[in-house]
């Protein structure tokens, strides 16, 4: 009974960490594009393409939510293998690591398909260099966490593979959230900008009821 309430336990463990690994690699990989869309002009269109305020403010949300959480669900889990609470050959760990294995490298393909669908339909190609070489990056430095952990032998005591790839992406993590705060606008500017879109969109309607008034 015991051992099936563990299992339970650290099933939520690894389920939830790989739900916050998404939603922080992928807000990660938004940041990175959307500073390479901002930086890197566009000759065609005079002006930084595809660069989304949107999209960086939810990049921003998921990050500031999301790593704490998946930082935490990691450090629990290294935490019960070293104690020994958690078995190196349980079926939960084994078959959860090798699916958080199967995500990464299917998000890395997408990442990689919607890097060459842009380059194909006219994007720099500098762009795409960059933005491909994000996404390998980024998808090779979690593949090659959970394949190297998976694969230890020696789980009892602390490693410091481990470490430098957990601390790792805590700095790389921050470092994202960071740079974003310089390529986003306030909240106060957004709400005047939303002000100003309100007073537009109210002179369009009266310019549109006297257009209708003359035409009658």
């Amino acid at each position: 009974m015991s051992n099936a309430n563990n299992s339970a336990k650290f099933a939520f463990f690894y389920v939830l960490s790989l739900v916050t690994l998404v939603f922080t690699s992928l807000s990660t990989g938004m940041i990175i594009f959307q500073i390479i869309n901002k930086k890197i002009m566009d000759s065609l269109t005079l002006a930084p393409g595809d660069f989304s305020q949107d999209a960086l403010r939810f990049a921003i949300s998921a990050i500031i939510i999301a790593a704490p959480i998946y930082f935490a669900m990691s450090w629990l889990i290294n935490k019960n293998l070293l104690s020994g609470k958690l078995d190196r050959e349980s079926g939960v760990r084994k078959w959860l690591t090798y699916f958080i294995l199967l995500v990464s490298a299917v998000v890395m393909i997408g990442w990689l398909i919607a890097a060459i669908g842009s380059f194909l339909n006219g994007e720099l190609t500098l762009k795409f260099i960059l933005k491909s070489l994000t996404s390998i990056i980024i998808s090779a430095l979690i593949f090659s966490f959970y394949l190297y952990d998976i694969r230890r032998e020696d789980t009892s005591k602390n490693n410091n593979i481990i470490r430098v790839y957990f601390y790792g992406s805590i700095v790389i993590a921050v470092i994202a959230l960071v740079a974003a705060f310089f390529f986003i606008d306030s909240p106060f500017v957004v709400r005047g900008q939303k002000f100003d879109q309100a007073t537009v969109n109210k002179l369009s309607q009266i310019d549109n009821s006297v257009n209708a008034y003359y035409g009658e």
